[in-house]
């Protein structure tokens, strides 16, 4: 059972990696043996957490990318490939949000959301595709992890046009994407969370944490174990048979409410 949800040596990218919910993904991987290369807009974050794991089982190594930029992605593409000659996983994670009322949300609100969540989950995905290829082996399928939100699943109360948007093109992106690797033995799937205690939701939970926990079917936001458990089934032996699918992590919000 250990070695079916084993990450132990594999090498895993994650973008947004040194926050937030990428952070616990990261530390999740870096714990269970896996070298995590941990992708940021701003190093700061990626580089103390790296510090913060440096007596772990595995390794987090931080580097600096915008992935709301396609010249990035193919730079970020370029540094991984002169440091690995393949890659076993991708998380897909870095994300970004706008809340304005609808009469006042602007065309840059909608264009710096969706470029990071939806249209960098593809170009990410397709310029490290050779690597994800080099890691794909008769014993281990190499993965794409997407974090979308639910969010993508049901609208929110709060004005997010853009984000929920972005969030339910992620999804279907990461069926399609799922579909058209399959006969390269790559798997792709998707994590829909629900209200987690990250930067992103700081403002939300300040003013309302109580709240939103009670309004949860299962009376509580999510942890660290919560998406760690969901990534680590994904990106281990465990899901070998997995893709396209969508997995929710909100204590039942999408589904139950």
């Amino acid at each position: 059972m250990n070695d079916l949800f084993s990450v132990d040596g594999k090498i895993a990218v994650v973008t947004g990696g040194g926050r937030g919910i990428g952070a616990m993904i990261t530390t999740a991987f870096v714990k269970g043996g896996a070298k995590v290369y941990a992708v940021s807009r701003n190093p700061e974050p990626s580089e103390k957490l790296a510090r913060e794991l440096s007596g772990e089982k595995g390794e987090c190594i931080p580097l600096q990318a915008d992935l709301s930029s396609l010249a990035e992605i193919k730079k970020l593409a370029a540094t991984l490939a002169e440091k690995e000659s393949k890659i076993d996983i991708l998380v897909n994670n870095a994300g970004a949000a706008a809340q304005t009322p609808m009469d006042d949300f602007s065309e840059e609100d909608w264009d710096v959301v969706m470029d990071v969540n939806s249209k960098s989950v593809f170009f990410t995905t397709q310029a490290l595709l050779p690597l994800l290829r080099a890691g794909t082996s008769d014993d281990f399928n190499s993965r794409v992890i997407n974090i979308a939100s639910v969010n993508g699943v049901r609208p929110p109360e709060q004005p997010v046009y853009s984000y929920s948007a972005s969030k339910a093109a992620c999804l279907m992106v990461t069926r399609h994407m799922a579909k058209h690797l399959a006969n390269e033995q790559i798997l792709v799937n998707a994590i829909t969370p629900g209200p987690f205690p990250t930067d992103m939701m700081a403002p939300a939970i300040k003013a309302r944490g109580d709240a939103i926990a009670a309004n949860n079917p299962l009376g509580r936001l999510g942890g660290p174990d919560d998406i760690a458990g969901a990534a680590i089934f994904l990106a281990s032996r465990a899901s070998a048979w997995t893709t396209g699918a969508v997995i929710p992590v909100d204590g039942g919000s999408a589904q139950v409410r």
